[in-house]
């Protein structure tokens, strides 16, 4: 059985790996909506704007952008109103190959996952059966 997901944000600021992961994701077909933002600040920014709306089920999450980083990011993310946060699976997708961005991403509550780039299809389902058993098996 396999339900769609409504929406995918990715929070990266490389155009080439947006384009590259979007690629990747429609063509798996798991996602209606896939949306990017160049950084944590307009991705917060974005959520804040649909507020009231369908927030993503799944975001993806680079660690070193301008502006506002990954882990900036989720501290502001850990701010917003509870409507913003529903669901939603934050899984880190970086080319960082620190341990110390390993481990300090598995303490957080909202962490899920920790890949390097790029993603691929692959790595794609493994993140959907394990958060989303009961659409993708």
């Amino acid at each position: 059985m396999t339900q769609k997901l409504n929406k995918i944000l990715l929070v990266d600021d490389n155009e080439a790996d947006n384009y590259l992961h979007k690629l990747i994701i429609s063509e798996a077909q798991v996602a209606e909506t896939i949306v990017d933002q160049p950084d944590g600040k307009a991705a917060i920014e974005y959520l804040v704007g649909e507020a009231g709306k369908l927030p993503p089920d799944l975001i993806f999450l680079d660690i070193n952008m301008p502006r506002m980083n990954g882990w900036e990011f989720l501290e502001a993310y850990n701010q917003l109103p509870d409507e913003a946060q529903k669901a939603v699976v934050i899984v880190m997708l970086t080319t960082s190959v620190f341990s110390k961005d390993r481990e300090r991403a598995e303490r957080l509550p909202n962490f899920s996952g920790f890949l390097n780039k790029p993603l691929t299809e692959e790595d794609l389902l493994r993140v959907l059966r394990e958060n989303f058993p009961d659409r993708f098996e």
